[in-house]
């Protein structure tokens, strides 16, 4: 393949999905906390899909979705997905930010799970992490 073809140099994220066990907590925390505007709320109860994003981007959302809904997935499966949820240890998502400090102060101070503080990584980057209601991971990198 080559990687000079025009139909490979345009792709973009457009969406990705993570997974919500409470709606109101996960708008709370992606609304409140982080910033992101609401795109649509779909659904009522605790079968809702919600789409946020980063204001002024509005090429790039993350789906929050009920978890384990696949009609695919096996019971253990699904028991699995949640327990792993309830860890934190299912589903992550990185974020990037001019002023790594001002953004963590800003998120700790409204009372998110905080996982670390800002600290240099041995791969080469400068990072904190937090965890959302659902116990995603949520990794914001000091931009370049």
């Amino acid at each position: 393949m080559d990687t000079n073809d025009s139909n490979v140099s345009d792709l973009t994220i457009h969406w990705t999905f993570l997974p919500h066990d409470d709606p109101e907590a996960s708008l709370a925390f992606y609304r409140d906390i982080l910033g992101f505007e609401i795109r649509k709320d779909v659904g009522s109860g605790a079968m809702r899909w919600i789409t946020v994003g980063p204001a002024g981007q509005p090429q790039t959302s993350i789906v929050l979705e009920p978890p384990a809904l696949d009609p695919g997935i096996t019971e253990d499966e699904r028991r699995t997905i949640v327990e792993m949820m309830a860890k934190g240890s299912y589903a992550r998502l990185v974020l990037a930010t001019a002023d790594l400090d001002a953004t963590y102060a800003r998120i700790e101070a409204a009372g998110a799970d905080v996982v670390q503080k800002p600290a240099e990584q041995p791969y080469g980057i400068r990072d904190c992490a937090f965890r959302d209601p659902a116990g995603n991971l949520i990794r914001i990198n000091q931009a370049a």
